[in-house]
């Protein structure tokens, strides 16, 4: 796509690496060749899951390019069709994201991992918003983060910009499972490979219904469901691949999904 955005696509599974030396972090430019790169992932019905991941082994991301910033990038200025980083507010994303956390994941870059629905990360990996310090706020992460992990500890994470390292981030069920460097994409591309193998109507309708849901009452959510006023949940109740689910329930067989 670029020289700061890497793709390596195998089968179903697209890699998209961050690659912006020393720290991969992410000006107005960057973010608009990476809303473009998961735009053509939503619209390609071949491709199924994505990994996201920084180069090197020291940064998954710094987040915002403050020194493009102190050269006259705005903070509120064009990321792209996806917003920050690409994914935050890209509509309509409705495939799985898996995170490759391979080192410090800073403000921006912490919040990238977070617009993920699975994170890995390592064990060097460390996690901090530290945007009170250039007198600012991590603004995604203020609206995420304390609905991911007990309230007083992101507010406290939030409040004083202190890091947290992957054990610990564990621990509060902010990453799904702590790896050693060598074994991070590896298990990424194995999680992502059982993913793809996977309905992709039902992930399209599930992160869908636990997008729209957020905005909405328990019952309210559940009436829209069932009344199939979620578009990728029509599509799901009145497609081929619900009726082969069935069908190789019945006939004790794997079933073949098509996306259809």
């Amino acid at each position: 796509m670029s020289d700061t955005i890497r793709t390596r696509r195998e089968d179903a599974v697209l890699e998209v690496t961050l690659d912006r030396p020393k720290a991969n972090a992410i000006d107005l430019a960057t973010s608009r060749v990476m809303g473009e790169t998961f735009k053509a992932f939503r619209d390609d019905p071949e491709v199924r899951v994505a990994i996201v991941t920084g180069a090197g082994d020291r940064f998954f991301s710094a987040g915002w390019d403050l020194k493009a910033a102190a050269g006259g990038d705005a903070v509120d200025g064009d990321y792209g069709v996806g917003g920050f980083g690409g994914i935050q507010e890209l509509p309509g994303l409705d495939k799985p994201l898996i995170a490759a956390v391979n080192g410090l994941a800073v403000g921006g870059g912490f919040e990238l991992a977070l617009s993920c629905d699975l994170i890995l990360a390592s064990a060097t990996a460390r996690f901090g918003l530290p945007e009170i310090n250039a007198g600012t706020i991590a603004d995604a992460a203020s609206i995420k983060l304390p609905k991911r992990m007990p309230y007083h500890v992101a507010m406290e994470l939030l409040l004083t910009g202190r890091f947290m390292d992957a054990e610990e981030a564990h621990r509060w069920g902010v990453v799904n499972e702590v790896l050693e460097p060598a074994a991070l994409l590896d298990r990424a591309w194995e999680l992502a490979g059982l993913l793809a193998s996977g309905p992709p109507l039902v992930f399209a309708a599930i992160k869908e219904v636990v997008r729209e849901a957020e905005n909405l009452r328990a019952q309210d959510a559940l009436s829209r469901v069932m009344k199939r006023q979620f578009p990728a949940v029509d599509q799901l109740y009145g497609s081929a691949d619900l009726q082969e689910g069935a069908r190789a329930f019945a006939e004790k067989r794997t079933p073949v999904w098509k996306g259809r």
